[in-house]
């Protein structure tokens, strides 16, 4: 596959997994769908105001992608130049997902804000003896004491996990075109090579 195909392949899966991102942490604001937290900042767990999957891996993988589709089409930016071009976005869209990795990771870790015995904190992030030291995340059956918003922990746990899971693959398809774009920059693309056959 030469650089400039490839590079449209990756442009096309780059854009439907930063819209999903951006749904993601949307999604997040409010907490089982319910609209009355997103008045109080306080009750919405800390990592979703950070907006990883709206700023990183939506806004800044956008970019991204946008460069790098135009690099496979027949265009201003199918030449070693938008191939250069194509390395630095990309390295854009890897600090971007990279960053919406870094925090939905801290988001699934440290758990979701609800009420916990009357009171709005994070139960998962300290240190109780009812969690016998382990991970919130492999015991299920103490995700039933946040009493609000309902279902918060697996709603929170479902979408930070989609997140990361998201980011990641975003992550390896720029760095993925940082290589390729380098082999575009050196080699020439897929347009130039027909150009040199047919003259």
């Amino acid at each position: 596959m030469c650089t400039g195909k490839c590079s449209k392949l990756i442009g096309a899966l780059l854009f439907p997994t930063a819209v999903l991102c951006i749904i993601a942490n949307l999604f997040l604001f409010f907490p089982n769908f319910d609209t009355k937290y997103i008045q109080d900042p306080a009750k919405i767990t800390p990592e979703v105001l950070y907006m990883g999957g709206i700023l990183g891996s939506g806004a800044l993988v956008l970019i991204s992608a946008s460069h790098i589709y135009a690099t496979g089409s027949s265009g201003c930016c199918n030449n070693r130049c938008g191939m250069f071009l194509s390395v630095l976005l990309s390295g854009l869209g890897v600090v971007g997902s990279g960053y919406c990795f870094a925090v939905s990771v801290v988001g699934l870790v440290k758990g979701p804000t609800c009420v916990y015995n009357g009171q709005w904190i994070r139960p998962f992030n300290v240190s109780l003896a009812e969690f016998s030291g382990r991970s919130y995340l492999f015991q299920p059956e103490l995700w039933g004491r946040c009493v609000e918003p309902r279902d918060v922990v697996l709603f929170n746990t479902t979408l930070f996990l989609t997140l990361s899971c998201l980011s990641s693959l975003q992550f390896l398809l720029c760095l993925i075109q940082m290589v390729n774009g380098l082999c575009g920059c050196v080699c020439g693309t897929c347009r130039q090579s027909r150009n040199v056959i047919v003259a």
